[in-house]
């Protein structure tokens, strides 16, 4: 009888702690991708629509915080949240500002009132969500009228972004143990291309970014980032 083959989904588990520990090293330091990562984060910090202050804020899925030292605003409240608790173990396990408070949440259920937040934070995130509309929904039910939507987001699959991981993050992965291109088409669940169209729809009054050539045009970037004003 023919035997069935498949080759079994890769254990993250095992490989989860020694990535994260090591990201902001292997991600942010050296290279290609650490010039982009560091260089447009603070794309959605420099518009001069943002205020000064904002009371409360919301940053979703902030992984090793790395977008936090990019913050210009003042704030009362920074409310850092993951769904990982590995990742929470992780932030809890180092010091910050003691205005910020370290919470466990999914971003598609959030356990807060209406009108909540001054500001919403989410880099890198939305391109992960299988229904970015119904949680998009959820993060601006939970905004304040006159707030602020602040996102970044990977031009996946666009000819720019493709070429780019191959200067890096793919042998970076790949020395962790982990199936860079596997994880990142598991990962990666939205394109570019579709979330542009979604958030154009939705919010009208934006000021987005393209990076680095600021033609709104995915397949010639490599970052896009907006801040939606609700």
């Amino acid at each position: 009888m023919t035997q069935k083959t498949f080759t079994p989904r890769p254990e993250w588990a095992r490989f989860e702690a020694k990535w994260l520990e090591a990201y902001d090293a292997s991600t942010y330091a050296q290279g290609l991708s650490g010039f982009v990562l560091r260089t447009t984060h603070g794309l959605i910090e420099k518009d001069p629509r943002l205020s000064d202050h904002y009371s409360r804020v919301l940053e979703l899925g902030v992984g090793t915080m790395a977008h936090f030292p990019s913050v210009r605003h003042g704030f009362d409240t920074y409310v850092a949240s993951d769904h990982d608790p590995k990742v929470i173990d992780w932030l809890n396990s180092r010091r910050w500002d003691p205005r910020v408070e370290i919470r466990q949440l999914a971003g598609a259920t959030l356990p807060f009132d209406n009108d909540s937040f001054d500001r919403v934070i989410a880099t890198h995130v939305l391109e992960h969500i299988p229904d970015p509309v119904t949680v998009l929904e959820e993060w601006v039910r939970v905004l304040r009228p006159g707030g602020v939507l602040s996102l970044i987001l990977p031009s996946d699959p666009g000819m720019a972004w493709r070429l780019g991981r191959s200067f890096g993050p793919r042998a970076k992965a790949r020395a962790t143990g982990l199936p860079y291109d596997y994880y990142m088409s598991v990962e990666h669940v939205n394109s570019i291309f579709n979330l542009r169209q979604i958030l154009r729809h939705h919010f009208p009054n934006r000021r987005d970014r393209w990076w680095p050539l600021r033609l709104p045009m995915p397949d010639i970037n490599l970052i896009y980032a907006l801040n939606c004003y609700v």
